[in-house]
């Protein structure tokens, strides 16, 4: 059976075409302000890319932000749920899951089956998002690729009191006129941005081999501040993060 799974997010759209099981095409586009446009051309993308033709496909899952743009779904699926199916899909024995992307952060704890038992949202402050990285970088005047690398030279911590994108800014302008230097700003916004998302974590339970999903899981200096704050070794992540809940829509609309 060929499924569906398309993710509308803020700032992209993924979609991602399962066969019994298995990956075979994948399509992102900007979402930008069309998100109807944006959902069509990314499955269009994705279908090409699995050699499939759209009638050959017999479910799609939709969900994201933009969920109710696409049109083509025929299963909504909740964020939440979405995210939990793709860490189960990816890592079977996984039961925490922790999904980073450019809005907005969140946590979920699941069963063996990848059903949802608990889960953590942090939607009303960047500062647990992708997006408090990029402000960040502009007020460094720093190219966003660079902050990870930055980050990961720095060997002294320095703690970002600022729970809110604003006045984080304030405090890091402070910083550079106490002439700290870059690495050690970049560092302390990371491990900010990472406290945030672990006391999501630890709301809903620390369980052994957490997943990490979403864009931000490509910074390698986030993924080390999430190692350091939670005492792990290591974090699990798939191949092409930033698909995930695409895949969770796709894995759901599947079993539904």
């Amino acid at each position: 059976m060929i499924t569906a799974g398309i993710d509308c997010g803020a700032k992209n759209t993924k979609t991602v075409i399962l066969k019994d099981g298995k990956i075979i095409g994948k399509g992102m586009v900007l979402t930008g302000f069309e998100q109807a446009e944006a959902v069509k051309a990314s499955l269009e993308m994705a279908l090409k890319d699995a050699r499939v033709d759209f009638k050959e496909v017999k479910h799609i899952g939709g969900t994201g932000s933009g969920a109710k743009s696409i049109r083509e779904a025929d299963i909504k699926v909740n964020d939440i749920k979405a995210m939990a199916a793709a860490a189960n899909y990816f890592f079977p024995s996984s039961r925490t899951v922790a999904d980073v992307g450019a809005e907005e952060g969140r946590a979920a704890k699941f069963d063996e089956k990848g059903n949802v038992i608990d889960f953590a949202i942090n939607e009303k402050c960047a500062a647990g998002a992708g997006a408090f990285i990029e402000s960040m970088a502009r007020a460094l005047e720093t190219p966003l690729t660079e902050m990870g690398k930055l980050a990961l030279a720095s060997d002294n911590p320095i703690a970002m009191n600022a729970q809110c994108t604003i006045f984080a800014e304030s405090e890091v302008v402070g910083l550079i006129h106490a002439k700290t230097e870059k690495k050690d700003i970049s560092r302390a916004i990371h491990d900010a941005m990472a406290s945030r998302i672990v006391s999501m974590i630890r709301r809903i339970g620390v369980n052994p081999d957490i997943v990490m999903i979403g864009g931000v899981a490509y910074n390698p200096a986030f993924k080390a501040a999430l190692l350091r704050e939670l005492g792990l070794d290591k974090i699990c992540v798939p191949e092409q993060p930033e698909y995930g809940t695409a895949v969770g829509a796709a894995v759901v609309a599947a079993k539904e």
